[in-house]
């Protein structure tokens, strides 16, 4: 088993460091917010009083953070306090310059270094059922997947520093469109007069099939374990969904694609985060568009 350290025990980073204790490794954390640290302390994280104190001794590094600017800062902060060789995962959603850059950083100070963002939410990070895409080389990925696969189900190795952020953002901008695309069709059901389980049930097992609407449905009925059964409380929420839009039109900017949809979907989600919705689940966007749909 490892020494790992973990900075960063909030929503997300908390129950993936717990499933790291159930699998047998020793684990050393911090983070800025008490409740998080009491959290993780009752969960058998050693809390520990600073990032570079979660780094000192470690094996194995992983970073949950919010933006590009925490995980490059962090690191600077915590290179010089890692050992020869340790491997860094940073399951952050961050955009894809900040990853490479954070990817040449750990490699100047001897360092390896992955980017693992995740798909699952926070029930997938309780359950370890979470999908890591990764980007990194080959002899750090082999080394850091055993210790994935204790927080999670699918473990994906995209390529080279930066691809598991390319794959995070391109595989949420399809998200966002699609739970639009579905929110919109029931909103359209709804004004047709055709019931919710009408339209489950038809599209469902036919060509509108898809996650948003088989696993997550965004009206109340079909799917009973969606957020829309109970108040749209988040498994992700809103702004999440913004920023990870955002980082795939920064990064659509960046590469030179023209990605017209995931614009409208950035756009729509800003529209509903501005009307003060941003942490309820990004699938409450379907009461904003019947909203639209009446204007209209």
């Amino acid at each position: 088993m490892a020494r790992i350290g973990f900075v960063g025990l909030g929503n997300m980073g908390g129950p993936m460091a717990a499933n790291l204790v159930k699998a047998g490794h020793a684990v050393q954390g911090f983070d800025l917010v008490p409740a998080a640290q009491e959290a993780a302390r009752a969960a058998g994280v050693a809390v520990v009083e600073s990032a570079r104190a979660a780094v000192a001794g470690a094996e194995i590094v992983v970073t949950m953070l919010p933006a590009g600017r925490h995980v490059k800062a962090v690191l600077a902060d915590v290179l010089p306090a890692a050992g020869a060789g340790t491997l860094f995962v940073d399951s952050s959603t961050i955009d894809v310059e900040s990853a490479r850059a954070a990817a040449k950083m750990a490699d100047e100070a001897g360092c390896r270094f992955l980017d693992a963002p995740v798909s699952g939410g926070v029930g997938g990070a309780a359950a370890a059922t979470l999908t890591f895409m990764v980007g990194g080389s080959a002899e750090a990925f082999a080394a850091g997947k055993p210790v994935l696969e204790a927080m999670g189900k699918k473990i994906v190795h995209c390529g080279e520093a930066g691809s598991g952020q390319a794959a995070k953002i391109c595989n949420n901008m399809i998200l966002g469109i699609s739970m639009i695309g579905v929110s919109e069709a029931f909103a359209l059901a709804e004004k047709l007069g055709l019931s919710h389980q009408a339209l489950f049930d038809v599209a469902s097992t036919s060509s509108g099939q898809c996650w948003s609407l088989t696993t997550y449905c965004p009206v109340p009925g079909p799917v009973p374990t969606s957020p829309a059964n109970n108040g749209y409380r988040p498994g992700f929420a809103a702004d999440l969904m913004l920023k990870d839009l955002r980082l795939a039109q920064e990064a659509a900017l960046a590469a030179g694609a023209t990605t017209p949809l995931g614009a409208q979907a950035a756009q729509l989600y800003a529209l509903f985060s501005g009307e003060g919705h941003g942490g309820r689940d990004f699938s409450a966007i379907v009461e904003m568009l019947r909203g639209l749909s009446r204007e209209g």
